[in-house]
Parts: structure tokens; sequence; C-alpha cells
């Protein structure tokens, strides 16, 4: 009777290994199209309409020459479309957690990361912001095992791709930028993971390098929890914090 036991104990440890095996280490899918931001319209200023000719009134005598002012300067017209340049870009998470009783940080990382910005020279204030788009599948962090993990069990890859930012607000933009100076602002919008939303506000800093290209680095924390994200217990892992932290650094130029 106990080797009975002993037997489907064997088997049940075999099945939960298994389980393991196929929930962790199974393939993740690659990326199922090429990385593209999402466009936004850009508004262009409409040129003055040209005053018809008219003729001067009739005069008994020669009417001595009206003063002139200097014409005024032209004011920027319409707007400038950048976009995230992959190729100098990072979209990350952190979170903290105890991994083998050692505290550790583990950072995921990926450039498939797109978005456009309008950006009006005649008043930044006026800058939009469109879609920010992440490709979940692309994510890597230091451990292979960790990564199967984290697009498996956690994101949900496989079903949920991408990770999208959907602007809705720019708050504390300056109407002046110089070249070469950092600005702060603030960046609220939904926050799509795994198909659930929330309303996250990043802190944005932005430097405009030249007129040709944007640096910055734009910060957020969220509870994974608040998204429906649950994290699989394994024995070597302990203290997994609630919070992360969401960055996403990039360089943007402008639209070919």
């Amino acid at each position: 009777m106990g080797k009975k036991w002993i037997l489907i104990a064997i088997l049940v440890g075999l099945a939960a290994v298994t389980a393991v095996v196929i929930l962790f280490l199974k393939p993740t899918q690659e990326a199922s199209q090429p990385l593209a931001a999402v466009p936004i319209a850009t508004a262009t200023a409409a040129a003055p309409p040209t005053p018809a000719p008219t003729q001067p009134p009739a005069a008994a005598e020669p009417a001595a020459p009206a003063a002139t002012q200097p014409p005024a300067a032209a004011p920027a017209s319409g707007e400038s479309l950048f976009e995230i340049d992959p190729a100098r870009s990072e979209a990350r998470f952190k979170i903290n957690e105890v991994l083998n009783g050692s505290p550790k940080t583990v950072i995921g990382v990926t450039n498939q990361v797109a978005g456009q910005i309008a950006v009006d020279r005649g008043n930044y204030a006026s800058t939009r912001l469109g879609e920010v788009r992440v490709n979940a599948r692309t994510l890597t962090t230091d451990n292979e095992f960790r990564n199967r993990a984290v697009k498996n069990r956690i994101l949900l890859t496989n079903d949920h791709e991408w990770i999208v930012f959907t602007p809705q607000s720019l708050t504390g933009l300056p109407a002046e930028v110089k070249l070469g100076e950092a600005f702060q602002f603030q960046i609220t919008g939904d926050l799509t993971i795994i198909g659930k939303t929330q309303s996250v506000t990043f802190n944005a800093e932005v430097t405009a390098v030249s007129e040709t290209e944007l640096k910055g680095l734009a910060v957020a924390t969220v509870r994974y929890k608040d998204f429906g994200i649950f994290i699989p217990e394994v024995p070597s892992v302990t203290g997994v914090e609630d919070d992360v932290i969401l960055e996403i650094e990039f360089t943007a130029v402008p639209v070919p």
C-alpha cells in the first residue's frame, strides 16, 4: 500500500514538473509584424488670403504719403512631425524581487517602441503625442528562463502582443524651448496591458538637441495587479514588489 502512494506521489510530481516545463519553457511567439508608428495628423497653418487690389480714392490735391510700419515677423506655420527612432530608443520595466535570498532589480527591455510627436515651433505648449506602442513579445531580461516566464505566464504575449499608451493630455509644457535645454512636463493617458486599461501619468524630461532631434525620458510607476497581471511563485524568488517602474527613453527624428 505504501509503495502505491509513493508511486502516485512520484507521478504527481512528474506531472507538476511537466506542467512547469510546458508553461515556462515552451517557445514564445515572435513579433507578428514590422514595427510601425500609428500616424497622427499634422495641422498646417493656412496662409492669409491675398487682399484684392483697390484703387486709391480720387483727390483734388496730392495727399501726403502715409507712414508705414515695418512688416511683422512671420509666425511659425503648422507643425513638424517627429517619430521615435527604435535604433536609439528603449522601453523598459523595472521590478524589485528577492532572488535566492538576495535583493535583485529585474529589468526588461526592448527597442521595439513606436510613436509620433507633432511639434508646433511657434508654441511648444501645443505639442501633441500620438499613440505609443511597445511590442511585448520582444522584451528581454538577463535570464532566458525569466524571459519565457514573462512572455508565457505574466504578459501572455501570445494573445496580447502590444502594450499601448494612448495620451489624453500633456501638462506643464513651456511655450518656448531653447535648443540644448531640458524641460519637464507630464503625460496622462490610457495604458493597456494584457487587455486591461488604466489611467497612468508619465513624468517626462525632453531636450531639443537640434532642429531635427529630440531626446527624452518618460517614467511612470504602476501596480502590476491593477492590470490583472499575475506573477507565479517559484521557489527561488520571494518578496516581489507590487510596484513596477515603466520607462521610455527615446530619440525622435523628423518623419521623412
